[in-house]
């Protein structure tokens, strides 16, 4: 059972939950009346805050972070973006894994000159690395850098630690690059909603159940949208470490801020095991703890959870599938296709002889790929077998401290002879980079997202697989009856919950830690893809755009802004990857922004104005608008109903942005990491409520923009252009902004602002 309050909390010594209706009871609990105020300042993450804050006040925060971690897909723009601005090393431990572009043979050679552009870096700056295929991200950031009380900064969206006591973010590689130059991550204080957890779980039920069963229930509603997931009650206690882990993973899929658990003798082994005792102290709400919300999860009624396409949200429990087979498949399948252009999913044919039936199972990366996670499967699979049928199961540990203990205690070998295959650590799978199942194929996987093409189909060029999220366990479970979808507690297993042995001399042997020792002497690796990022032209006072790509869906993810997949080799190039900019989604994009970013370029260049944007700018005139089309700049603009769902990477706004956009017209955003992304990158986020009064093929001009950002007016008129000229004015805004973004937005994009300040 997930139960969503109504209204704030107040939580009693860890253990009492009182409605803010009920404050009374607080004073019964404790003998004194209850002080909202005060209480507010009783979480775990008002205190970590709080202790890495450098304002004068708790209201608008201006952050500092411990540490900071990047892949190999965002590292290259980043460190770029940070030289460009100035920097000279890294002012705070650096991360940089290499377990996103592991495939070198994609795209030639240029995977692999990322790496050893990394090494050099973190050589020259001060940096730590961790070599290909060594660890994932977020494996080795628990193992070696968490620790109770710190924050990390992640340019993955994954970036979550909470459960070891370690406030996290995922955020776009421009608020890594400020703390790079000694900057601050500025944000409103954020709301703390308490995650009651109570009961145990039931064998065979996993930590991907839990996470699941609670995105079900609040993502849809936007119950802890930006805020921080506050983990607490007896229930934690009967988690392992490890599972904790990977509920902590997913809830970067609710669309919350961050996440911190209660820490105890459990976490404490953790980093006793992990050599790092220091990094354990007791983490605990005050007395009295104030929540702006309540997530109460009984974990004794969690059962086997699938996420079915295209969202972790669209949860069903295993067995209320399998008893309305027909009736939920059927739906599934037409709310994606009402979602996909070109192309049809079809998973009704799934279901026969009784059953639901897959082709593949990966159990892989940050959420799947835990010690404890690849052991029950394990112990699931002993003696029996996957079959040679066109089922599939894939398994990749997190890290290769983890497969090392797989290897020492057999669970490896149990795995491989029943016909499992072990991978390196790589978070492929998760993306769309690995195991792209056969067209018309259904996935089943223990990773973190099941997006539209997260699987690596291309539904564009008439490719099309499905994938739905479930725990190792049950995924186990499918395959030991060769593909049939089951159940982990329909079957009678003896989990044997075997202890990890670290070996911190695996790390020690590879991994480059290069912090507080940088070589400034030391050349920096540059292969033939690795670009500097183009010039930015500053906001000029007037703007004008076209609309070059309208999404009427829900929800738009940063997956269809920037595909995942094989286009990551290009991420060191910002021109090269800016061509597949929305190209899952809208393929039509790149070329109409093309024709607006020449527009642009020959207008600087003093070559005039087309025919079409002079029409344009008749028309404003018709209407008595003053304009200047010879100081206005030029550019594109997509409107999304609310873009940036999922993936933290810059590149959803900055291939627009190198493609020539100027701004993005939404209802509203997804995440505040997508919305960062637009600023950073020198495009204004407009909000619009009534965006019917402009479609795909018009132009938009506000007037006085820069002037409105500057001087913190939000009551925007802009002015929509159609092709026969008519002009409709429309009001919009841009939210709130700090003085840093605003600047940031009228110099053009983070780089400029840099160098101008």
């Amino acid at each position: 059972m997930v139960k969503l309050y109504d209204g704030g909390v107040y939580l009693v010594k860890g253990a009492d939950l009182v409605p803010e209706s009920e404050s009374e009871k607080v004073r019964a609990l404790t003998g004194r009346t209850a002080e909202k105020a005060e209480a507010k300042k009783g979480t775990m993450a008002y205190g970590i805050i709080k202790a890495h804050n450098r304002a004068d006040d708790m209201e608008q925060l201006r952050l500092k972070f411990d540490s900071m971690t990047s892949h190999d897909i965002t590292y290259v723009g980043i460190i770029q973006t940070a030289r460009a601005s100035g920097m000279t090393e890294f002012p705070l431990p650096y991360v940089l894994t290499n377990c996103h572009n592991s495939l070198c043979a994609v795209g030639g050679t240029i995977n692999e000159d990322d790496h050893k552009f990394a090494l050099s870096a973190a050589h020259k700056y001060g940096g730590i690395y961790v070599p290909t295929n060594m660890a994932n991200i977020h494996s080795y950031n628990r193992e070696a850098m968490a620790g109770c009380g710190r924050m990390i900064l992640g340019s993955d969206s994954h970036t979550r630690y909470g459960a070891l006591g370690t406030l996290a973010v995922g955020e776009g590689g421009g608020e890594l690059a400020k703390q790079l130059l000694g900057r601050t991550y500025d944000f409103a204080y954020p709301g703390v909603v308490a995650v009651y957890l109570t009961g145990a779980p039931r064998p065979g039920v996993g930590p991907q159940d839990v996470a699941l069963s609670i995105i079900g229930a609040v993502y849809k509603n936007g119950y802890v949208k930006n805020r921080v997931m506050e983990f607490v009650g007896p229930g934690i206690a009967k988690l392992p470490i490890e599972y904790r882990n990977a509920i902590d993973v997913m809830t970067t899929e609710t669309t919350c801020w961050s996440s911190i658990w209660v820490t105890d003798e459990v976490t404490k082994g953790y980093f006793v095991t992990h050599g790092r005792p220091e990094a354990y102290k007791k983490l605990d709400p005050a007395e009295v703890a104030w929540y702006d919300g309540c997530v109460y999860v009984d974990l004794s009624t969690v059962e086997c959870t699938i996420a079915m396409p295209m969202h972790p949200s669209n949860t069903y429990t295993i067995h209320e599938l399998q008893e309305n087979a027909e009736d939920i498949l059927h739906a599934v399948q037409e709310a994606a296709n009402r979602q996909l252009k070109g192309v049809q999913m079809d998973l009704v044919s799934k279901y026969r002889d009784g059953g639901i039936w897959v082709e593949q199972g990966e159990i892989a990366g940050c959420s799947g790929g835990t010690y404890d996670n690849i052991c029950a499967a394990a112990d699931i699979l002993r003696g029996r077998s996957c079959g040679n049928g066109a089922f599939s199961l894939n398994v990749y540990p997190g890290s290769m401290p983890a497969y090392s203990a797989l290897l020492k205690n057999g669970r490896a070998f149990d795995l491989v002879t029943a016909g499992a295959v072990m991978r390196e650590c790589f978070c492929g799978p998760c993306f769309g980079a690995g195991d792209t199942p056969a067209n018309g194929e259904f996935s089943i996987r223990h990773t973190t997202r099941n997006f539209p093409n997260r699987e690596g189909s291309k539904p564009g060029e008439g490719q099309l697989s499905a994938v739905a999220l479930m725990d190792a366990r049950s995924i186990a479970a499918t395959a030991a009856n060769g593909g049939r979808l089951t159940a982990a507690t329909d079957l009678e297993v003896e989990y044997t919950n075997p202890a990890y042995e670290y070996d911190a001399g695996i790390y020690a042997k590879r991994v480059y830690n290069g912090w507080g020792k940088p070589e400034p002497a030391h050349e920096l690796k540059f292969g033939p893809n690795i670009k500097d990022w183009p010039e930015m032209p500053a906001l000029t006072d007037d703007l004008l755009v076209k609309v070059c790509s309208y999404i009427t869906d829900p929800v738009t993810t940063t997956d269809e802004l920037i595909p995942s997949g094989e286009t990551s080799s290009y991420r060191s190039n910002p021109e090269r990857l800016s061509e597949f900019a929305l190209s899952r989604r809208d393929p039509q994009y790149v070329s109409r922004s093309k024709v607006l970013r020449q527009a642009e370029r020959d207008r600087r260049a003093g070559k005039g104005l087309s025919d079409e944007i002079r029409a344009v700018y008749a028309a404003l005139e018709k209407a008595g608008l003053k304009v200047d089309p010879e100081g206005t700049d030029i550019g594109s603009t997509i409107f999304a109903n609310m873009p940036g769902d999922g993936s933290a990477r810059e590149q959803a706004a900055s291939c627009q942005r190198v493609m020539g956009a100027s701004a993005n017209f939404a209802k509203a955003y997804a995440t505040k990491r997508y919305r960062s992304n637009c600023i950073n990158w020198g495009m204004t986020p407009f909000l619009v409520q009534n965006p019917e009064v402009f479609e795909l093929g018009d132009y938009i001009f506000v007037p006085g923009l820069r002037r409105a950002i500057l001087e913190k007016n939000d009551d925007i008129t802009a002015y929509a252009v159609k092709p026969d000229g008519r002009v409709t004015e429309f009001k919009c805004s841009v939210g709130a902004l700090t003085d840093a973004e605003r600047q940031i937005i009228t110099d053009g994009c983070l780089i400029n602002y840099y160098r101008n300040n």
